[in-house]
């Protein structure tokens, strides 16, 4: 029986109507709405369209957005006095700086001069540092839109084994932790891995988060298990996943689709982490934003 499709642009439509609504009515309050700053240095086609989608999505969620495209060859401290006079910038909740960046910037540099307050990407170690504790911060966008799609599924996580096939600090290790709140038990696999097969096929809920296209084929799954492709390849104009969809979708349970699986969601749950920054910046009840993580 072929698996049933999770898409996340259904879920990530109903989050963007939501988080509209409310910027609306806060906005009545607070005397303007919600804003986040995309900073994107040089001309990588990629992180251009990455970049204009998120501005488009601020856009039609009523939040003021800047896009602040930077020259290639800007000097790493010309790129830090931007990002400082962004954090002291009141109208602006969050700071992204899309990545990669040139190779003559020094990543953790940059990425730990955006104020952790700001840090709705939740890059910055100090909200790295906090979701390892289990303390609240800002989780990053990624991660969090897969535990909510699993979530939305109905998919129960408590005692399952999760498979996370990737060790990135943006996506694979905050994953690990997310999987791990929901009482999970998790594996972490990555490229050094030995049997990578052996493991994967262990897992009830299996996530692909390398970047290599068709890496995960029918051999690496177990008959109903709930496939999760993070991964996303350019290949002659056509955007891959990491998993082989063709083969998987004949003995996975639910399988997501690359593109229109996790790729909407992380959009909207950038947007959800800048209206949370903007609540807690404007004193307003803002809840957990779920990114606080249960330790035992």
């Amino acid at each position: 029986m072929a698996a049933t499709i999770l898409k996340g642009k259904p879920v990530a439509e109903k989050i963007r109507e939501d988080l509209a609504q409310k910027a609306a009515e806060l906005a009545k309050k607070v005397g303007r709405p919600p804003g986040l700053a995309a900073i994107l240095v040089g001309e990588d086609p990629a992180s251009q369209v990455y970049v204009s989608m998120k501005h488009k999505a601020c856009q039609e969620a009523g939040f003021h957005s800047e896009l602040i495209q930077l020259e290639e060859s800007i000097p790493q401290e010309e790129l830090l006095k931007k990002i400082r006079e962004l954090n002291r910038q009141t109208t602006v909740d969050g700071i992204l700086v899309q990545l990669p960046l040139p190779k003559h910037l020094n990543e953790e540099v940059v990425l730990e001069a955006v104020a952790p307050e700001k840090d709705v990407d939740g890059f910055h170690p100090q909200n790295q540092g906090k979701l390892l504790l289990g303390l609240e911060g800002f989780v990053p966008a990624t991660p969090k839109g897969v535990m909510r799609m699993l979530s939305e599924a109905g998919v129960a996580l408590k005692g399952k084994h999760a498979v996370v096939v990737g060790r990135s600090n943006i996506v694979g290790k905050p994953l690990a932790l997310l999987l791990l709140r929901e009482d999970a038990t998790v594996t972490i696999c990555h490229s050094k891995t030995k049997k990578l097969e052996e493991i994967t096929r262990q897992a009830d809920v299996l996530v692909a988060a390398v970047g290599k296209a068709g890496l995960i084929t029918e051999k690496h799954v177990k008959d109903g298990a709930v496939v999760i492709d993070v991964g996303t390849t350019r290949e002659k104009g056509r955007l891959r996943g990491d998993v082989d969809f063709d083969s998987v979708v004949k003995i996975a349970s639910l399988l997501t689709p690359v593109p229109g699986g996790v790729g909407p969601m992380t959009i909207a749950l950038l947007l959800e982490n800048t209206f949370w920054a903007y609540q807690k910046r404007n004193g307003l009840q803002a809840g957990t934003n779920e990114n606080s993580i249960r330790q035992g």
